[in-house]
């Protein structure tokens, strides 16, 4: 990206006056890749009938902790999200579930066949269709295909943020909600600086500058890769103005606000 003298002042602004994000107590990670999401999340009506299939209270209260609401990329808001009453059934590998303990939820995963859920990778020929399992891994037929071994950062507060968006919308969320694989979330040992954080990185500043990181996807659209992310310059105090932080000029302000005016 070939920048104008005056968006190079701002950058330099921008990069002596701020800490990298990699260097704050924070980390990032994925959503949740299922390897079908047809089987693994599920509409609240799903969840209903699953609970209701369940044939105790016991199996009841286990599978309502197994089932947990979960968010995509396109749900993400700028300061929150829109919550499309989708859950995950999360039996993620690191938590070792033994799947008869979970009857309801047994017969909703086989209703798709065992052969589309192994992951196997190979292909089969189901009633004259071909069926292909999910990628080959060391996980069972009815579990997630990751992993998660920080499957309890969910229950922490939060930051989600989508891996594609037109502008930058970062939103700061303390509920126990899970995401899929089109979202990353940011969590931090100091859940205090997370809303903070939330907003600098929604503000029209850092959303202009990361388009000088990162590869665009057409005129607008950005993907958030984490790689490019953790570059994002914060001011060493979060209680600042954004634009005093970095000790903008009038005329840089003003750059910057007319910048998303066409955007």
């Amino acid at each position: 990206m070939i920048l104008s003298p005056i968006e190079q002042s701002i950058k330099r602004k921008i990069e002596a006056a701020g800490v990298p994000l990699k260097d704050w107590d924070i980390s990032i990670n994925y959503g949740i890749k299922t390897g079908y999401n047809d089987a693994f999340i599920i509409s609240g009506a799903k969840r209903a009938e699953i609970l209701a299939g369940c044939k105790t209270e016991e199996e009841r209260k286990r599978t309502d902790e197994l089932i947990r609401p979960v968010l995509r990329g396109r749900d993400i808001r700028r300061y929150g999200y829109e919550f499309a009453d989708l859950y995950l059934i999360a039996t993620f590998p690191s938590r070792h579930y033994n799947i008869e303990e979970y009857p309801a939820v047994k017969k909703h995963l086989l209703s798709f066949g065992i052969e589309r859920l192994e992951q196997s990778g190979k292909e089969y020929i189901v009633n004259g269709e071909k069926i292909k399992a999910r990628k080959k891994t060391n996980n069972k037929w009815f579990e997630t295909q990751d992993s998660i071994s920080y499957w309890d950062d969910f229950f922490k507060p939060k930051i989600f943020y989508a891996d594609i968006t037109q502008k930058l919308n970062f939103c700061y969320c303390e509920e126990v909600m899970f995401c899929n694989n089109t979202t990353y979330f940011m969590t931090s040992n100091s859940t205090d600086i997370l809303p903070k954080i939330q907003h600098y990185l929604n503000s029209k500043l850092i959303d202009w500058y990361y388009r000088t990181l990162s590869v665009q996807l057409g005129e607008k659209a950005v993907r958030l890769f984490s790689i490019y992310v953790l570059k994002i310059p914060l001011p060493k105090s979060l209680d600042n103005d954004i634009y005093k932080a970095f000790n903008l000029t009038e005329k840089e302000i003003e750059f910057i606000e007319n910048y998303f005016i066409s955007l």
